[in-house]
């Protein structure tokens, strides 16, 4: 790993003035950053010259707590605790089974639903050691999954030329259920968080000099319901997941690891408004939600990425029928 500084910073403010020239990445759990620091994921430009240790601001971005019916939690709250909340858990379901379905136990003590949301992708050109492929995230010119092994990746065509999907467990559940990102700097809906411009390795909209700070989630009025598929049930990223948020007569549907973005399930959304959820109606919401995929071929020993397509369907079924 190449040398780099470390400062502990003991408020909001000492950490965000640190930032500064874009140089510097804030770190909690260090489950994703320090892995691709280690690895020298991203290129000698774009490698921190300093870290910033967010930890040493807790407790005061570490709490879960209802307020007025709405939902905040702190961005260094770890995982673990969102997922074994009794407020979370009988008022905002997605969310808590989104955080305990996130990788393995020992990870989940670890990592914040802060860095859960900022994580970078996992696309395995972007992710090889030693930054051997310059690819469209880092400045370069190429999506090397174009051409090459894309059995994990978007089902829903390219977003700004990247076919790299977002990986987040709890991205989709927050989609749902309408949370509001809160920074140092402004609120950020969550649909609009992982709206990353072209060619830049983050996946969010964060500015260098921008901090996660708190996530909110508004009062629901009726269920909510998260669904995953992965190879490995106790520790992978997901293949595909679905969040499902019903309040009153509204139904939002969001899948993961389907795009570049948490992606909307809008047909499907107006397939099921004002139906009752039963086998026929999630059914043809499930259908509806994989209208306009785009299948990326089979490329010698990659099999190609269709069989995404069924798994996003069968859990958007699945999905909805655990919220009737």
């Amino acid at each position: 790993m190449r040398n780099f500084k470390h400062i502990n910073a003991n408020t909001i403010d000492e950490a965000v003035g640190n930032l500064g020239d874009g140089k510097a990445k804030v770190i909690a759990g260090g489950t994703d950053l320090l892995g691709a620091m280690k690895e020298e994921v991203l290129p000698r430009g774009m490698f921190p010259e300093t870290i910033i240790n967010l930890k040493t601001i807790s407790p005061s971005l570490d709490y879960i707590k209802e307020e007025g019916g709405v939902l905040k939690i702190g961005a260094l709250t770890i995982l673990e605790d969102i997922a074994k909340s009794s407020v979370v858990k009988n008022k905002w379901g997605a969310l808590a089974e989104a955080a305990r379905r996130t990788a393995s136990p020992h990870l989940r003590e670890m990592g914040t639903l802060g860095g859960n949301i900022c994580q970078l992708n996992r696309c395995w050109y972007f992710r090889m050691p030693n930054d051997r492929f310059f690819c469209l995230r880092k400045g370069g010119g190429v999506c090397y999954a174009m051409a090459g092994d894309n059995r994990y990746h978007s089902i829903f065509g390219a977003t700004s030329g990247c076919l790299a999907v977002n990986c987040s467990d709890t991205a989709p559940a927050l989609v749902a259920l309408n949370a509001t990102i809160k920074t140092n700097k402004r609120d950020i809906p969550a649909e609009e968080f992982w709206a990353a411009p072209m060619m830049n390795p983050s996946s969010t909209v964060l500015e260098d000099d921008e901090i996660v700070t708190e996530i909110s989630v508004p009062a629901l009025s009726g269920k909510s319901a998260f669904t995953k598929m992965a190879l490995r049930t106790s520790i992978d990223f997901p293949v595909v997941n679905c969040a499902v948020a019903i309040d009153g007569n509204n139904v939002k549907i969001c899948l993961n690891a389907v795009k570049g973005i948490p992606y909307r399930a809008k047909k499907a959304e107006e397939a099921i408004a004002g139906k009752t959820i039963n086998e026929s109606t999630a059914e043809a919401a499930s259908t509806a939600a994989i209208e306009g995929t785009v299948v990326l071929a089979p490329r010698g020993q990659c099999p190609g990425n269709k069989y995404k397509i069924q798994i996003a369907k069968a859990l958007v079924k699945k999905t909805l029928l655990a919220c009737a």
